[in-house]
């Protein structure tokens, strides 16, 4: 432990821990929806999971089936709390509460390990806004944020000798963030592990006893693996593969921060690969040997992860930011470092916190203005139409996330409509597509077109996304920001709303014969 008796610094109160959760929520306070890639889709499924079979038409296209899968956080909040607050409201206030519980998370935790919040620890609260999060990974965002929040509790409960609680209440603790998301149960199997390892180690024990006793301090997790059993042992398969792709692993790692705009993102996850090593090589930091462990156990982790896992994609991106921002709260000042040093590296992280929140909370801005433009086509939507939509796309990899690609869903949220963007795995999602009419246009990604047909990924071009499509299937067409196309393929259809390149247009119908 490093603290002492002096009265703590300003980044080591109770109000600094409360300014910087209220700073990290502030990007998503303006949007009305948070433009994160995926989350536009899962609000798709909120609607028909709280529909309780109250508009048949929904029953046709979709089906919906509660079951025990370890994927469920913002899904079970959802259910409670839309009834009274709407989804909407429901979907933005447990967003804006993941980037503010996972600052708290890395701070609480510091402090534990260090007696006081280091000023370097500041540095990892940059990673509040990270690429999976911006990716829409919700479930697995708020796992994340209550394992770092669960650990500092575990280890709270250690510093306070309070050994029998611990264990009791971690039994519950465990289920719960497993059912959040099985990630998040995962990455604090492994904090807990290298907690009480060096914690075994302390007390001179031997590594091989260490080990054992590490073991049996981390039992009061382990019932997850039962439901873990009982969720994959009944039938669920899911693709896995892509190990060891290490070019796409330093992609990842190079794009921790990754949101709109490459320079600066990238520029701002350099300070942080520069704090790391500035803590290799600088007399005046040292680290905790826990946290350390811990660093590497999850670094470990990310090499050894394939890029799909039991049918989830991104499954070693997903860690990559947690692992970077476990070493840089691993970080702490030695005695050699003078104090006004200290002060300066507190007011540099705090000035990257700032700048990487306005930055964000300006992209958001940006975000949230299409998404105005584009919705407005759902004002010509009726209720419960059946609308295919086509997003368009290119097959260079741009830098910024296109928010975009799951605008269906919200169509499916607000107008009952259909939506193809919907993900349809069985035991890996709560809901299955089974609009057979659709065709191929039944389920993501059937929603996103391009010029021509991109190598090495699933796509149409949108030419032959027109070509082929069923058209007694659907009501509506709606494009969004489609590339160039042949405009003899929109035949037989009537623009009702236009937005630039963006277009919503009827499919218009024969007269019945005789008519």
């Amino acid at each position: 432990m490093d603290g002492d008796s002096t009265k703590p610094a300003w980044w080591q109160t109770r109000w600094f821990v409360l300014a910087a959760a209220c700073l990290a929520a502030a990007p998503l306070l303006w949007p009305d929806i948070p433009p994160l890639v995926d989350l536009l889709g899962h609000m798709g499924r909120y609607r028909v999971q709280i529909d309780h079979g109250q508009h048949p038409w929904l029953a046709e296209w979709y089906g919906f089936r509660w079951s025990l899968i370890g994927n469920l956080g913002v899904d079970l909040l959802v259910e409670w709390l839309a009834p009274l607050l709407g989804i909407e409201l429901t979907v933005k206030l447990v967003v804006v509460a993941i980037p503010a519980l996972t600052a708290v998370g890395l701070l609480w935790i510091a402090r534990e390990v260090h007696g006081r919040v280091p000023p370097t620890a500041l540095f990892a609260l940059v990673l509040v806004y990270n690429y999976p999060f911006q990716f829409g990974f919700v479930n697995f965002s708020l796992s994340m944020a209550l394992a770092l929040n669960a650990f500092a509790l575990w280890l709270h409960l250690a510093r306070r000798g309070a050994w029998a609680l611990r264990a009791v209440l971690f039994v519950p603790l465990s289920c719960l963030l497993w059912l959040c998301h099985v990630f998040g149960w995962g990455v604090l199997g492994i904090l807990v592990f290298s907690a009480e390892l060096i914690r075994a180690r302390d007390t001179d024990r031997s590594w091989p006893a260490a080990f054992v006793r590490a073991g049996v301090q981390c039992l009061p997790l382990a019932l997850p693996c039962v439901m873990m059993v009982m969720w994959r042992g009944s039938g669920v398969a899911g693709e896995t593969g892509d190990w060891f792709n290490l070019r796409a692993k330093l992609m990842w790692l190079s794009g921790i921060l990754r949101d709109h705009w490459l320079w600066f993102d990238v520029a701002c996850a350099a300070v942080l690969v520069a704090m790391l090593y500035d803590g290799l090589r600088s007399p005046f930091l040292g680290w905790s040997r826990s946290l350390g462990l811990a660093a590497g156990l999850l670094a470990a982790t990310f090499l050894l992860l394939p890029r799909i896992l039991l049918g989830s994609a991104y499954a070693d991106m997903r860690l990559a930011p947690y692992m970077v921002a476990i070493a840089l709260i691993a970080l702490r000042p030695t005695a050699a470092m003078p104090w006004r040093a200290q002060q300066w590296r507190a007011l540099a992280a705090l000035a990257l916190f700032a700048v990487r929140m306005g930055g964000t909370t300006y992209s958001y801005y940006l975000f949230d203005r299409s998404y105005d433009r584009e919705l407005a086509a759902l004002d010509h939507v009726p209720t419960g139409a059946r609308l295919v939509t086509f997003v368009g796309t290119e097959c260079s990899n741009s830098w910024t996330l296109d928010r975009r690609d799951h605008l269906p869903g919200i169509a499916l949220e607000r107008r009952l409509a259909y939506s193809n963007d919907q993900w349809s795995m069985a035991g890996a999602q709560l809901l299955t597509t089974r609009y057979v009419k659709a065709g191929a246009f039944i389920a993501d990604p059937s929603q996103i077109v391009t010029s021509a047909r991109c190598p090495s990924e699933w796509s149409r071009s949108i030419d032959r996304s027109l070509a082929t499509l069923p058209r007694d299937a659907f009501d509506y067409v709606w494009l969004i920001g489609p590339p160039p196309f042949d405009q003899r393929l929109l035949a037989g259809m009537t623009p009702v709303w236009r937005d630039g390149t963006s277009t919503l247009l009827r499919i218009e119908r024969p007269p019945p014969a005789g008519k």
